[in-house]
């Protein structure tokens, strides 16, 4: 049992204890409230908008604006001309809209860029790009300081292509392995891109140097022997020469009283002559001009000119050539003839003699001309002689 003054002095510390937990109590709870009070009343961080943000932001909301309104006279526009051509506003489609606008507008002009059009905004206004740096002015693009980050990124694309094919080549020569010479890309049929077309697709303005120093690094990926592992890739820069022709646009042959086969092709311009040229298969190489044979033309290079196609072609003594030209000189006469007689073999031979010869420039006909002597000029383009005094 606990003696009276032992019973005493616990009482006292429970007294000492009590009076003390609502004060320790009190100060935490106070310090707590005066924390969060701190805390309430420190700012919150504010995020800057860099000025080149600002003035994106102002830039992209009136292009937006602008593209609305011409959106909406575009459609107003397309409603009208439906209405004119007593169509359906509905179902009118673009192809509609450049019939009926080529018949409302008739145009002799020799450029379509300078005929009159109609179409949606979205080809016609040139695309902007989207903004190329954060909030905090941080750019996006890791190449964003070289003035031209997606021109510059092409360029190190095609490095690493190409050191990737240099790569894959070592390995195959440490095997003893020759590239596969029927896998070799073929690159006569096509062409790299324009460089208005270039800039269309990075979006952004090239000098005539920077897209010359694209073409030599992409010859020179199109040159390795393994470049066909890297095909999509420089097919996305490469387009046609021209379109293939469909076989139903090429001329029907038609046939004489004995049976052959004969292609006519009128109205062949060259300057000032004009011909037209009869092809006539099989044949046995007679050329008939104006009534004679090859001899009407007097100098060689006339005749070449003549004969170039079925050479080129391999029709030289299957074939009859009848032509009657008339107007111009033995070249241009010699010129309508040769033209003549290419674009009526397109209708005796494959398809590939046929691309072989629009490369060739067999199937593109000539327009030029004289050029006019000029006032002051000894000639077109010739100076008179200088002389001080």
């Amino acid at each position: 049992m606990l003696s009276i003054g032992e019973l005493i002095t616990k009482v006292q510390c429970l007294r000492l204890a009590r009076s003390v937990v609502p004060l320790a109590v009190r100060w935490t709870s106070t310090e707590s409230t005066s924390v969060a009070a701190a805390a309430a009343e420190q700012p919150k961080k504010v995020v800057k908008t860099s000025k080149a943000m600002k003035a994106y932001l102002e830039r992209a909301k009136s292009h937006d604006e602008f593209m609305r309104i011409q959106n909406t006279e575009f459609k107003l526009g397309k409603r009208h001309l439906a209405n004119m051509m007593g169509e359906d506003p509905e179902t009118f489609s673009q192809d509609d809209i450049d019939r009926a606008i080529q018949y409302l507008f008739p145009s002799g002009l020799y450029d379509k860029r300078a005929r009159p059009m109609m179409k949606p905004p979205e080809e016609v206004i040139p695309q902007r790009k989207a903004a190329e740096f954060d909030e905090t002015g941080r750019p996006f693009h890791s190449m964003f300081y070289t003035g031209r980050p997606n021109y510059s990124k092409l360029l190190f694309d095609v490095v690493e292509n190409l050191n990737n094919l240099n790569a894959f080549e070592d390995r195959m020569v440490r095997k003893q392995l020759k590239p596969d010479e029927s896998q070799k890309l073929e690159a006569s049929g096509s062409e790299w891109i324009h460089k208005d077309a270039l800039e269309k697709i990075l979006l952004e303005d090239l000098t005539d140097t920077e897209y010359d120093n694209f073409v030599l690094a992409m010859e020179r990926l199109l040159q390795h022997p393994y470049s066909y592992r890297e095909q999509e890739f420089i097919n996305r820069y490469r387009k046609p020469l021209l379109a293939k022709t469909d076989a139903d646009q090429l001329p029907q042959p038609q046939f004489d009283a004995d049976g052959r086969a004969f292609v006519t092709v009128y109205e062949c311009l060259r300057k000032s002559a004009r011909a037209d040229v009869t092809v006539t298969v099989p044949g046995t190489g007679k050329i008939t001009i104006n009534g004679q044979d090859i001899t009407y033309f007097k100098d060689i290079q006339p005749r070449e000119q003549v004969l170039f196609p079925l050479v080129f072609a391999d029709m030289v003594n299957k074939v009859d050539i009848v032509a009657n030209v008339e107007g111009g000189g033995f070249s241009g006469q010699a010129g309508a003839i040769r033209w003549g007689i290419a674009m009526g073999l397109r209708s005796f031979v494959d398809a590939d003699t046929i691309d072989r010869m629009r490369i060739a420039g067999l199937l593109q006909r000539d327009y030029r001309r004289r050029e006019r002597k000029k006032p002051g000029q000894a000639g077109a383009r010739r100076k008179y002689t200088w002389k001080k005094r």
